[in-house]
């Protein structure tokens, strides 16, 4: 006997309208079913911002029925909030462990933790999330505290915490480590924006990974705390 479609109890139930074509649901493992609907709930945030991506088009994108996204997910937030749960916070995760066991140098960390930045950003939709947060902050104050407070805060904590550790091994000059990281974090959330917004629409060259390369260079030679004599340009 075939099984019944998954339902919300909430919900009014599937009609065949709601189901996308080839019904692809039925043919994949359920426990697949979580993560591949925040998948496409990040892509829907990213192409149309978050008040116009609708539970119905996630679904689509999905292969599954709007009452399956129900059933997994009461609403748009709580699909927000499980993707940067269970996507973000362990990449942040894994760096905060690497920043504390890695042997190198806090230079070495802040390029290490920059290049899994970039490679994560880059690797999906999640890279638009900065500019979604900020476009839809004061329609979404309690999505945006919830970012802030889960990713951003953290985020910047672990760049400082690497930053103030240079200063006390005097690798890096006396600086105030908060200040110091909010000044390498400004620059990779602007090309974040920069990327989801006008890089498709403009004549400028982009390259993610060049522009954090350069950055970051340009912010650790200001942060060394023995400086290389700049050759004399003069004759």
């Amino acid at each position: 006997m075939a099984s019944a479609p998954d339902k919300s109890p909430d919900k009014p139930p599937d009609t065949p309208s709601d189901r996308p074509e080839g019904a692809r649901r039925w043919r994949r493992r359920k426990h697949a079913r979580p993560a591949e609907i925040l998948e496409a709930a990040m892509a829907c945030f990213a192409e149309r911002g978050f008040a116009a991506s609708r539970m119905e088009d996630i679904a689509a994108r999905a292969g599954v029925t709007k009452g399956t996204v129900y059933l997994y997910f009461p609403g748009k937030e709580d699909l927000f909030k499980a993707a940067v749960r269970d996507v973000i916070v362990p990449v942040i995760a894994a760096a905060e462990q690497e920043a504390a066991t890695h042997a190198g140098s806090a230079a070495d960390r802040l390029r290490h933790f920059v290049g899994r930045l970039v490679a994560f950003a880059g690797a999906g939709p999640y890279g638009a999330i900065p500019k979604m947060i900020i476009a839809e902050a004061h329609n979404f104050p309690a999505l945006a505290r919830f970012y802030a407070e889960t990713v951003a805060t953290r985020g910047h904590a672990l760049v400082t915490s690497v930053i103030a550790a240079g200063v006390r091994s005097g690798e890096f000059r006396p600086v105030d480590p908060g200040v110091a990281a909010q000044c390498l974090i400004a620059p990779a959330l602007l090309a974040l924006i920069w990327r989801h917004s006008l890089a498709p629409y403009s004549s400028v060259d982009f390259d993610p990974a060049a522009i954090a390369a350069t950055d970051l260079d340009i912010f650790l030679t200001g942060l060394r705390a023995d400086p290389q004599p700049q050759p004399d340009m003069h004759p």
